[in-house]
């Protein structure tokens, strides 16, 4: 599928604004709401977006006053540069919000705290390792990682460049499971790995619908969240345990993200946190595929 690369018509010189988007598969799909008038903003990772969106409507039920809401989900690196700098390019349109509350990997939060642009951070959720995306009816009859080998077989994996977090919990993952190493270079070398650009939580399934790939290697909870939404279209092979019981097999890597308060953190941005560190946040996730990060199984 081929789509067109417009060039840029914006009559501003503005120059430090970062770019995002993604053609084939997300142009603004993760910003939501509006920031010009919402008195609370979150910045998060994407690929738990689900699971935030069903904690943000609850508090925002539950706090009629407040008058709105509005969250990004992208990978962190553009949610990084928009915190830093105040800004975000989307297409032509520029954006200007900076967060109350910041979602992502524990090395990104630190990061900015050390910059004083957070105040504090904690642990938030984990995820429950990862799993293989593929087309309704598994036309490749692919049973787990060695299965990748067979001859034309085509495997989606988010960038290594853009996404470089993601992208080493899914290598690490093969590397662990497959019966020889190699194997996730020999897929690479052998250009059998479709690479995402900048946002794989968009773009595994969409490579995967368009038959341009014929698995995805994803989160857990980014695979139970495709066939929950698209029935027809995918379904999820698990690598240890079930569909419903996830059990991550030796290797099948497991990671988690941090919450932390921004410096400006509004008029609701800390009431906001102690919600989402909440058992009741936590059901949320749970019913999502993730769980607390400071929990067992």
């Amino acid at each position: 599928m081929q789509h067109l690369e417009w060039p840029e018509e914006n009559a501003s010189t503005e120059t430090s604004c970062a770019p995002w988007y993604e053609q084939g598969s997300n142009i603004c799909l993760d910003f939501h709401g509006d920031p010009g008038s919402a008195e609370l903003a979150v910045f998060s990772d994407g690929n738990h977006h689900m699971a935030l969106r069903d904690c943000l409507k609850y508090f925002q039920q539950h706090h009629p006053e407040l008058s709105g809401i509005f969250y990004a989900t992208t990978p962190p690196g553009p949610i990084v540069k928009m915190f830093r700098t105040g800004c975000l390019k989307l297409g032509n349109l520029v954006l200007r919000t900076s967060p109350h509350v910041f979602i992502s990997p524990l090395e990104v939060i630190k990061s900015l705290a050390l910059d004083g642009l957070i105040q504090e951070y904690y642990p938030f959720v984990r995820n429950q390792g990862n799993v293989l995306l593929v087309r309704k009816g598994n036309p490749r009859n692919i049973a787990g990682v060695d299965d990748l080998e067979q001859k034309g077989l085509r495997l989606f994996l988010s960038s290594p460049h853009s996404e470089k977090t993601s992208y080493a919990a899914y290598f690490g993952t093969l590397k662990a499971l497959a019966g020889t190493p190699a194997l996730p270079d020999e897929l690479i070398n052998s250009g059998r790995v479709i690479f995402g650009k900048c946002i794989h939580h968009r773009e595994a399934p969409q490579a995967v619908a368009d038959g341009r790939a014929d698995a995805a290697l994803v989160f857990y909870h980014l695979g139970l969240r495709c066939v929950r939404i698209f029935p027809d279209i995918f379904e999820m092979i698990p690598l240890g345990g079930t569909v419903e019981k996830p059990d991550p097999l030796p290797g099948n890597m497991v990671s988690g993200t941090c919450i932390g308060l921004a410096e400006d953190e509004g008029k609701w941005g800390r009431s906001l946190m102690g919600f989402l560190r909440s058992e009741n946040a936590g059901q949320i996730y749970k019913g999502h595929g993730l769980l607390p990060w400071n929990n067992s199984k």
